[in-house]
């Protein structure tokens, strides 16, 4: 089966092409498709003919194939991404909304591995079955997050084996630069000065992941500063997941795991995605210099950032889970802001070179 879009020969009863992601249908769903009341509304309040739009105006569709049934090959499709063999040129790159999927399954087999070792603790009181329990439950929705940031990476130049690395040495890293900074503070502990401290941390950490040329857009940012995050995320939640099980509570462990992973996404995931995507916002094609640090598109991104952690930490959220969920909106809203940024800086490349040919 030819894909019409790229010309790529797929194996038959794949629904999307293996190569470019675009989906078979037929001409008359095209044709209602292109025609729909949603485009011409997005074409009036754009003002910008369709065939110039840098980004789908479809962010209601973004997850429009999570319930639909996709094959193995799709999967291991996916997988392949980002090494010398299956990177795409940029001309090759879609700038549309990507149309993530396979995270969904990463969370529905987490979810099975953490109630499994949940039976094991609660229902047969197997005490070897604890370091599971933590280690799943600290990592599930973090990790799960940075699956849908790894299929949101328009430009898929970042290999799978690449994340898992920056997930665990940038986790590490980040947690013991915002320990030194804590000593540093000891004296004035506050929830301004822990924002700081830990998203500085996390800047640190992502500046050394993309401060080489070969992650340059700011989708790559947005997705190795979520790998920072998912690393200091899930080791945080397994400390204090370990300090409830010492006080000899396991409802408190049960409850410690639950709630830090409900709001993982919109914790430390998304403030490390948004700085690390300023970063790459800053840096374009040039090679990272400190200065970079106080231009105002990073600068405002990381005030922002800090006051939301310092927010997240402060007294004024006694509302919980109020204040929290408000948060996490508020940065979610931000990170599909930075995505679209991401996408039109992909537009405005291929733009250009094919200007130059």
């Amino acid at each position: 089966m030819k894909c019409p879009h790229c010309v790529y020969s797929n194996p038959e009863g794949v629904k999307f092409c293996l190569n470019c992601g675009h989906e078979f249908f037929s001409r008359d769903n095209a044709h209602q498709e292109q025609n729909s009341m949603f485009y011409e509304f997005a074409h009036f309040v754009d003002m910008v003919p369709r065939y110039e739009r840098s980004v789908e105006p479809k962010f209601r569709n973004i997850f429009s194939r999570v319930f639909r049934r996709h094959s193995n090959l799709e999967a291991e499709r996916l997988f392949i991404v980002g090494t010398a063999l299956t990177t795409p040129k940029i001309e090759e790159v879609k700038e549309t909304w990507p149309k993530p999927w396979l995270f969904a399954r990463v969370f529905l087999i987490a979810l099975i591995a953490y109630l499994g070792l949940y039976l094991g603790v609660s229902l047969f009181g197997n005490i070897n079955f604890i370091p599971g329990l933590i280690v799943v439950g600290a990592f599930a929705v973090p990790f799960t997050t940075l699956i849908f940031f790894w299929e949101m990476n328009a430009p898929q130049n970042v290999p799978i084996y690449k994340i898992v690395y920056v997930v665990f040495i940038g986790g590490i890293l980040s947690m013991l630069v915002a320990l030194v900074f804590y000593d540093i503070l000891r004296h004035n502990i506050n929830p301004i000065t822990i924002g700081i401290a830990e998203e500085l941390a996390k800047v640190i950490t992502v500046v050394y992941f993309v401060r080489t040329l070969k992650y340059r857009y700011v989708l790559n940012g947005l997705l190795l500063g979520a790998a920072v995050g998912v690393g200091f995320a899930a080791f945080e939640t397994a400390g204090y997941a370990l300090r409830s099980l010492l006080s000899g509570s396991f409802h408190t462990l049960y409850s410690t795991i639950l709630w830090r992973s409900i709001f993982a996404p919109g914790g430390h995931v998304a403030w490390a995605a948004l700085t690390g995507a300023a970063i790459c916002m800053v840096q374009g094609d040039k090679k990272f210099e400190l200065n970079m640090i106080i231009n105002p598109k990073f600068a405002r991104t990381f005030v922002l950032v800090v006051l939301m952690h310092a927010l997240w930490d402060s007294p004024l959220l006694d509302i919980f889970p109020v204040g929290q969920v408000i948060l996490m909106v508020a940065s979610w809203i931000l990170v599909f802001r930075m995505i679209r940024i991401g996408l039109k800086e992909i537009a405005d490349k291929k733009m250009k070179l094919a200007y130059v040919h």
